[in-house]
């Protein structure tokens, strides 16, 4: 309104009020000071198109996202991604009010207005940051990021839209076309390069990872080299983070997946079994064979009783057509008792509620060694719960020490003090 004052200054001065005639006539003289106060006002203008722009979005988003059972809207709020877009309203507000000011020149006008449509791609680019910030927490949300997490891709994004936008907007703000700065960032390249290089490898190996589903958010992951061993908590592009079962964290560099080996045990949680190995040390000089006082009290063995039979009917018709001197151990045809105990082990395994019937189980021998004979137990559990699986693989093995025994056998344990008391003390 002051600047159109000043082009009827005559009439208001004639027409409106002496104070009002006297101020127009003072900017009329004092043209300096009347640019100086209409670009303060257009400045407080801008301020108040921000603040009015935040307010008008806010209460129409707050209205939409009360009035839908969407929980994306809700997503874009947090995001704040109205708050950013109303960032464009000063922008504008400068960039087209800068023109309404008389007697600035056109190069002040023209610096103005770069300087605008430099903010104007700023906040383009933190309004696209905020939105896709939005889109990776509403697929994150979804049972398809379980298998396919894309944030990495949404960082390294964000990283090319914040290199692109500021060559667009240092270009604009200097008023050339990005296609010079472009060319002329070509020549930097090797720099770029360098200074991009952990980027560059850790996008490779997020695709790589993402590409041939190597790993997933929830994995339990083991990485000797770094000393994780835990859940998969985060997949980012630069880092991966892994809570390890003492409740700590460990943050491993995501372009080292790529030449680096690690186990992840996914595998295992969906297979529904997790596997038992572990070996009873059985000393071999309680290994002998049975005879019929053995065989008569292993028949009484609800799980030995039709095993027995069997064997001894065999055993018997073999000896039988070899005519052998069953009183020569050597010549006949004998049962064993680490033979009967591993047996009994399979049988017992294959009774066992918590074993897993339909994967493999196998109870073996392994070589000898100076701490006895290795009687081996691989199987499977049929409950992949840590805490689950240990409980169970305790019970089995605290019942075959307590029944071992009962077939007179003895495990292996390297000798401790109170053994040697006890010798010394008999001799």
């Amino acid at each position: 309104m002051l600047l159109g004052a000043l082009l009827i200054q005559e009439q208001v001065s004639a027409s409106g009020p002496e104070w009002f005639g006297a101020a127009v006539a003072w900017l009329g003289e004092h043209q300096l000071a009347a640019q100086l106060i209409a670009t303060v006002l257009l400045i407080v203008l801008a301020y108040i198109a921000d603040k009015v722009a935040k307010w008008v979005l806010e209460r129409i988003t707050r209205r939409i996202v009360a009035g839908t059972a969407f929980t994306w809207d809700d997503v874009l709020v947090r995001a704040k991604v109205f708050k950013r877009l109303a960032h464009i309203a000063p922008a504008l507000a400068i960039y087209y009010g800068i023109e309404l000011i008389p007697g600035l020149s056109a190069t002040f006008v023209s610096l103005v207005q770069h300087a605008a449509g430099a903010a104007l791609i700023v906040v383009a680019v933190v309004l696209a940051d905020a939105v896709l910030t939005a889109v990776g927490e509403i697929y994150s949300a979804s049972s398809l990021s379980k298998g396919r997490p894309i944030r990495a891709y949404i960082q390294a994004f964000k990283i090319v839209l914040y290199i692109l936008g500021l060559i667009v907007a240092v270009a604009t703000l200097l008023g050339q076309s990005p296609a010079i700065l472009l060319s002329g960032a070509a020549a930097f390249s090797a720099v770029l390069l360098l200074i991009f290089r952990d980027t560059i490898l850790s996008f490779v190996a997020s695709s790589h990872i993402a590409n041939y589903d190597m790993m997933r958010v929830g994995d339990w992951i083991e990485v000797p080299k770094y000393g994780a061993d835990g859940d998969v908590v985060e997949i980012g592009l630069h880092t991966i983070r892994v809570q390890n079962w003492d409740k700590t964290i460990t943050t491993i560099p995501t372009h080292t997946f790529l030449t680096d080996s690690f186990k992840n045990w996914r595998a295992m949680s969906q297979s529904g079994g997790r596997r038992i190995k572990r070996a009873l040390h059985i000393d071999m000089n309680s290994v002998r064979f049975l005879d019929d006082s053995d065989l008569k009290r292993f028949e009484k063995f609800s799980l030995l009783k039709d095993y027995i039979e069997e064997k001894k009917q065999v055993i018997e018709e073999d000896n039988a057509a070899r005519e052998v001197d069953i009183d020569l151990v050597a010549n006949a045809r004998l049962l064993t008792n680490i033979g009967t105990f591993r047996e009994y082990v399979v049988r017992y395994l294959r009774n066992h509620a918590k074993v897993h019937q339909r994967m493999t189980l196998i109870v073996r021998q392994l070589d000898p060694t100076p701490e006895g004979l290795p009687l081996e137990i691989y199987a499977f559990s049929n409950d992949v719960g840590w805490v689950s699986y240990e409980g169970i693989q305790s019970d089995i093995f605290d019942h075959l020490i307590a029944v071992i025994p009962e077939f007179d056998l003895r495990l292996f344990q390297v000798p401790s003090g109170r053994d040697f008391e006890a010798a010394l003390s008999r001799k």
